[in-house]
Formats: structure tokens, C-alpha cells, sequence
């Protein structure tokens, strides 16, 4: 042991001959060498066996001009000359329904804090010039250019109408959402159409999703069964063309709007409504919906029971409350009908008066 150490340095090979360790016990033995060990490697002068060896990690030094242009595109605020007023969702909301009140400030905008040059309402952020309808008409007719035929759509039916499709898009609750208009120009990029399945509430009104996703994004639906869209985005659609779509950074809150569900129903007294209630909780369900289902059917359902029935009540025991008052407001404008109750996930639905009872009651 003495002998290897000697050999590392010169200092120590003299310390270590006037030393006798011969009278130290072995496990003191062992730790004077170790201390030895740790000594000679703290003097060693040898370069081709230092201690250590000291690694400089290269430094990623960013350029100060791009860095400058990076923070002066974020501070300027994103232009659109889409023609239509920025909302959460274009299928969902009504605009014509203005809110009684708000749950958060309209100042807060989910487009984030400077980052568009529109200015947020509370419910959407209106565009500041209105186009004109026929321009933009002849502008998406000449992105579709010539109507496709028959051959052309059953090829791209047979590429995209599969489950394994890749270039999918999925509608829920929430409609045709504002950020899914760029993911439907992002899978355009690639792909000649975009496969869209739609879920939930918005399944009521088919032609309702249909128009916005048109009219939107300026595209043609070319397959349509039950909940399954195919969106063809044009002959002479580019890519590098593409329209600004300034992204929305989180859901805004919704705001708080009239009550849907009035105390007296028009057209009836306090008893008459207590006794449709109690009529229509102690009926046969006409269908049970389910949670994220395809209710593609409910409204032709409803209006059927309507030609013998007063009163209908629809089961939704594992469906949402907040789906469940949405389901309510598309059966009352699409029906027609009246909801005068939502209650344990049971929806109770009136007719209304017919012409002739309202003339006999007038």
C-alpha cells in the first residue's frame, strides 16, 4: 500500500519513510492510508492525472435582435379581418338573448390582456367593420371553387368517414367552438377534408352545426349521417392563406341570463300550472337521454307526442344540470314548446295553447 502511494507523489513517499505504522492496529492501518490517499490526490502537480476535470457547458446565448422581435410581436395586438364577432361558441349561444348580468367583468378577456384589437363585450368581441355579405359570399365560392362530383365525394367519404380516420375533430357541449376553427385550418393543412363527430347537446340542431361550421370556416359539408360531418375545404384552398385566428387562452365565464323556468306558465293560473306538473312527473317518460349522447331524434319525438299528449316528460337522471336546462332551451325554440319544470333530471315540456283554445279562452 505504502509502495503505490510513494508512486503517486514524491511528497509523500518522504513523509511516509519516517513514519512506523508497524504498532498501529490494521483498521487504524486502513484509515491512515485512505487519509494518505485523499492527501496526495489534493497535491498531485501531475496534468495528465488531475483531481478533477472541469467541464464548461456551452452557453445558448440568444441573439438580441430576434429576442427584441419576439417581445414586440407579443406586445402588439393580433389583427382579424374575419368578418363575424369572436365568441366562445357560435352554435350555442344566441345573440340576440342579451345576459341581465355577469359573473366576472367584461374587462377580462379570454384573448388575454393586449393581445387582439378588439374590445371584449362580455359575450364576444365584436369586429369593428361589417363586410359585405355578397363579397364574402363570392370569396368563399371562388376558396370551394367547381361543386365536386359524385366519383370525387365517395372518395373522400370512403377516405374519411371511418372511425380509424385520423384527421378527426369532436363537437360537444360546447358547439362550434372559436379555437376549433383553427384546429379545422390546421388539419387542412394536410388533408383535403376533416372528419367531425358531434356528441351531446348540440346534436339537437344538426342544420344549426352545420351553418355555423360553413359559414365560419368557409368550408362545405359534403357527408352528413346522423352525427358524423365530412368538411371539404375547396379546390383552391391554401394553406399559407389561411385567415387569423387569434386563439382564446381559457373559457370565459358564462354570463347570467333570464330564467327559463317561470313561476306561472304564459297562458296558464298557478293551479293549472301545479296540476301540468304533477301530470307530467306522474307520466311515462317518452325517452331517457343519456350523458353525451346522439339526440339527433328528440325534437321529431316531442313534437309526435305532442299530436296526443299535453304534457311530456323527458328522463335525464345521468345527464348534467347545466345540459339539461340547454336541452330545455333547444326543444322550446325548435318544437315549439313550453319547459315548466327541471327537477331530480326529469324535464317536464307543455305544448302550449293551441290557436283555437286561445280564441275560445279570449
Amino acid at each position: 500500500m505504502l509502495k503505490l502511494l510513494s508512486w503517486h507523489s514524491p511528497i509523500l513517499q518522504t513523509r511516509t519513510q519516517n513514519l512506523n505504522l508497524s504498532h498501529l492496529a490494521p483498521p487504524l492501518l486502513l484509515l491512515c492510508s485512505s487519509l494518505c490517499i485523499k492527501h496526495s490526490s489534493t497535491i498531485s502537480d501531475d496534468i495528465y492525472d488531475p483531481p478533477f476535470s472541469h467541464t464548461s457547458k456551452p452557453s445558448k446565448s440568444k441573439s438580441p435582435i430576434k429576442a427584441l422581435a419576439s417581445e414586440k410581436e407579443q406586445n402588439l395586438p393580433v389583427h382579424s379581418d374575419l368578418p363575424f364577432d369572436f365568441r366562445y361558441s357560435y352554435s350555442e349561444t344566441n345573440p340576440s338573448i342579451q345576459p341581465i348580468g355577469f359573473r366576472e367583468p367584461p374587462r377580462f378577456s379570454p384573448f388575454g390582456p393586449g393581445r387582439l384589437d378588439r374590445k371584449w363585450t362580455g359575450t364576444s368581441a365584436p369586429a369593428e367593420q361589417f363586410a359585405d355579405a355578397s363579397e364574402v359570399f363570392k370569396e368563399q365560392n371562388s376558396v370551394l371553387g367547381d361543386p365536386l362530383t359524385e366519383e370525387e365525394i365517395e372518395e373522400l367519404v370512403e377516405r374519411y368517414r371511418h372511425n380509424d380516420c385520423s384527421r378527426q375533430i369532436n363537437i360537444g357541449k360546447g358547439g362550434v367552438t372559436h379555437n376549433m376553427l383553427d384546429d379545422i385550418h390546421n388539419h387542412w393543412k394536410r388533408a383535403e377534408a376533416v372528419r367531425i363527430k358531434c356528441l351531446g347537446v348540440p346534436t339537437l340542431d344538426m342544420d344549426n352545426i352545420c351553418f355555423h361550421l360553413e359559414d365560419k370556416t368557409g368550408g362545405k359539408v359534403i357527408y352528413r349521417h346522423i352525427n358524423i360531418l365530412l368538411l371539404y375545404r375547396g379546390r383552391n384552398y391554401d394553406p399559407k392563406n389561411r385567415p387569423v385566428i387569434p386563439l382564446m387562452l381559457w373559457n370565459p365565464y358564462p354570463p347570467i341570463y333570464p330564467r327559463l323556468v317561470k313561476n306561472v306558465a304564459d297562458g296558464l293560473t298557478f293551479e293549472e300550472t301545479k296540476e301540468m306538473r304533477n301530470r307530467g312527473l306522474n307520466s311515462p317518460p317518452l325517452m331517457k337521454l343519456t350523458r353525451n349522447g346522439v339526440y339527433v331524434n328528440v325534437v321529431q319525438r316531442v313534437r309526435e307526442a305532442f299530436k296526443t299528449e299535453e304534457v311530456v316528460r323527458l328522463e335525464c337522471t345521468y345527464v348534467d344540470t347545466s345540459d339539461c336546462k340547454k336541452i330545455g332551451v333547444k326543444l322550446r325554440d325548435l318544437v315549439p314548446c313550453v319547459p315548466i319544470l327541471f327537477k331530480d333530471g326529469q324535464i317536464i315540456l307543455w305544448r302550449g295553447k293551441k290557436n283555437g283554445e286561445q280564441d275560445s279562452t279570449s
